[in-house]
């Protein structure tokens, strides 16, 4: 257990980090609303990787966001239903399967992306490009520090 400035340091970062995630999560819940009263708001982080990485397996999808296959299984499984994604047969593994947004998600990820990015500008209005590279360069820091 750490001690003294350490442990008021560890405190702080426990304390940012809480309020980032509830603010997060109520970031994705509205996303999610709006996409489909069904849909888990967890299920956005999976149609943005869709967005970013392209079609995908599910266990790469699990992988990357460091949880269990059952659990993206059944949100893919959501999202599927709602005709959200679509899946096809993996051509390299005739028992797996390949992931991707449906067209018309493409442009409602694309859009809610550009949203997204505007109100982060409005937000970092005031921080310099230095700041910005240095905040990238820690949460790529953090995110390696938890996983």
């Amino acid at each position: 257990m750490p001690v003294g400035a350490a442990a008021a340091g560890i405190d702080a970062v426990e304390r940012e980090l809480a309020m980032l995630v509830r603010r997060t999560r109520s970031a994705s819940r509205r996303l999610a609303e709006e996409l489909h009263r069904d849909v888990d708001p967890t299920a956005y982080s999976l149609l943005v990787r869709l967005s970013e990485a392209g079609e995908s397996r599910p266990s790469d999808l699990a992988e990357h966001f460091g949880v269990g296959k059952p659990t993206v299984g059944r949100q893919l499984a959501c999202l599927e239903e709602r005709a959200l994604v679509a899946r096809r047969p993996d051509p390299d593994d005739g028992r797996a399967h390949i992931m991707a947004l449906t067209a018309q998600r493409e442009s409602w990820v694309a859009r809610q992306r550009e949203r997204r990015q505007a109100a982060l500008c409005e937000s970092f209005a005031a921080w310099s490009d230095d700041e910005l590279a240095d905040l990238a360069r820690t949460l790529a820091r953090l995110n390696d520090a938890l996983r």
